[in-house]
């Protein structure tokens, strides 16, 4: 699905050769999700995923509680904590978008393709065996039954909330469990004269039906009932009647659906040579922050640089150690956000008022690191904040400043590819980082600010980066910063390499 998809992307994107493995042919009919957040669309600029505009346009989309569709309006709810729905859009060169799940996985399925991983679509995993250098799977061909064994030096499981590959290696979850069992039916109606204030998510409330509605943009609805009833087709099509409040308008039933509401986190995210990523190690409800398939690729995105370089040969597999240090405090982060909001704090039997409520901005781009690959995120900082409020902070996402780099203006963003970078306003950086890439053998790439790439405003690479005009910062290559001096030391070279051997998990150095 779209995790499994966007790790393969990622991992190709990287260079690493890739078999995914996936019994379905092709996408779900029911959609499911369709947010996906400004953290999301930026890793797929990154990688060349093109994504068509979004659907329901550049803002947030709006929700209201009302009788139904044509009944009586009570109130319309602010997308984020404070009504503020940027959604960190000031902080990016991107901004969150509105594409239904059977429509972007296609396009992660080309991309991938393209980057030349190998799809074995119709194939499912029947069993693995990992030992001290890498698993050997049994796989099966759903068309013929045929099996056969396929050895691999790393496996990444996203196998789903119910994940196989997490009970098989006695993995458990904590949370706050399983909250309820969902059914959803998916069809067309021709209803978008109710679209016109810009309201695109209903809240039904009616004595006798409690619901969720909202449109895919492209003629389809799904309603969301919490009732876990088996309806026939004349039973859905009066429940679609009874939330929209009219009976004379065609309904074409397109599907259903039965998931299991839940709010659980694996208890670790990796044993030996696998790795659990989306849903099968975080298993988050849908909500109106988008935090769980954005999740689940922001894992992918993590793990991604982290195997291509212990597979290279360039970092040491104790690097692979720190996707867990950083992803499963993320996931625990927002699990507890989930639950200090209004949309499921009712579930808890005894909700956590200690919980502060964090802007929806800080949750997705201003996520905080702490692991062996980065230096200086001390245990008294908050788990997130705003982006701007970092200011440069190690183990924070590297700030996007508008650029200018060959008379085009960019973001620094776009500086990120697949090596380590060093940014500095001194070019005296440039022979440190030089020769830090050759002790180590990782590549890092010298940036020299206000040469190589001049901001667009003269004082807003400093601001944002929290440096003065000698300091510089190490990024990684996943946008992450690693490391950072205000200003030069005494010895410019040594300090990087210092910073490099820790964070990089270098396999020598000489």
């Amino acid at each position: 699905s779209l995790v499994g998809l966007s790790t393969a992307v990622f991992l190709s994107w990287h260079g690493v050769p890739v078999v995914l493995i996936d019994k379905h042919r092709g996408s779900s009919p029911h959609p499911r999700a369709i947010g996906f957040t400004t953290r999301t669309v930026e890793h797929f600029r990154q990688t060349g995923v093109e994504v068509p505009p979004s659907q329901q346009g550049m803002k947030p989309p709006r929700r209201a509680r009302v009788e139904s569709l044509t009944g009586t309006w009570l109130e319309e709810y602010p997308w984020t904590p404070g009504g503020k729905g940027a959604y960190g859009a000031e902080a990016s060169p991107v901004h969150a978008i509105a594409i239904t799940q059977d429509r972007l996985e296609p396009l992660l399925r080309e991309r991938s393709a393209e980057l030349g991983a190998d799809l074995r679509l119709g194939t499912e995993l029947v069993g693995f065996v990992q030992d001290a250098d890498g698993v050997t799977a049994t796989l099966r061909r759903r068309d013929d039954g045929h099996e056969y064994r396929l050895r691999a030096q790393y496996v990444v499981a996203a196998d789903g909330a119910t994940s196989a590959m997490r009970e098989e290696l006695g993995i458990g979850r904590h949370g706050a469990g399983p909250l309820s069992v969902q059914r959803s039916i998916l069809f067309r109606a021709p209803l978008d004269e109710y679209l016109q204030h810009g309201v695109v998510q209903f809240e039904i409330e009616q004595p006798d039906l409690k619901a969720f509605l909202t449109t895919y943009s492209d003629g389809r609805w799904v309603l969301m009932l919490s009732d876990d009833i088996e309806r026939d087709a004349d039973e859905q099509r009066r429940v679609v009647q009874q939330a929209v409040g009219r009976t004379d308008i065609p309904i074409e039933l397109v599907t259903t659906g039965r998931w299991d509401l839940a709010g659980l986190i694996a208890d670790r995210f990796s044993d030996g040579r696998v790795f659990l990523v989306g849903d099968a190690a975080h298993q988050l409800p849908p909500n109106r922050g988008g935090f769980g398939a954005n999740t689940g690729i922001d894992d992918a995105h993590n793990l991604a640089w982290k195997l291509a370089a212990v597979l290279a040969g360039k970092s040491e597999p104790r690097l692979l150690d720190t996707y867990d240090a950083e992803r499963r405090p993320v996931a625990d982060l927002r699990h507890d956000q989930l639950f200090a909001r209004a949309d499921y704090k009712a579930y808890l039997t005894a909700p956590k008022s200690d919980v502060p409520v964090l802007d929806d901005a800080a949750v997705e781009l201003g996520q905080l690191y702490r692991s062996a690959a980065v230096l200086g995120a001390d245990a008294d900082l908050p788990p997130a904040r705003r982006p701007e409020e970092w200011a440069g902070q190690p183990g924070t996402r590297a700030p996007h400043v508008w650029i200018t780099v060959d008379g085009e203006e960019r973001s620094t963003l776009d500086l990120f590819r697949r090596d380590w970078v060093l940014l500095s306003e001194d070019d005296r950086w440039a022979a440190a980082a030089t020769r830090a890439a050759e002790r180590s053998g990782v590549p890092v790439t010298f940036v020299h600010i206000g040469a190589d790439a001049k901001p667009v405003d003269p004082d807003a690479f400093r601001t944002a980066y929290g440096l003065e005009a000698t300091g510089a910062a190490l990024v990684r290559p996943d946008g992450y910063l690693a490391w950072r001096t205000t200003t030069a030391p005494t010895d410019p070279a040594q300090a990087l390499d210092t910073a490099l051997n820790a964070a990089a998990a270098p396999t020598h150095t000489n």
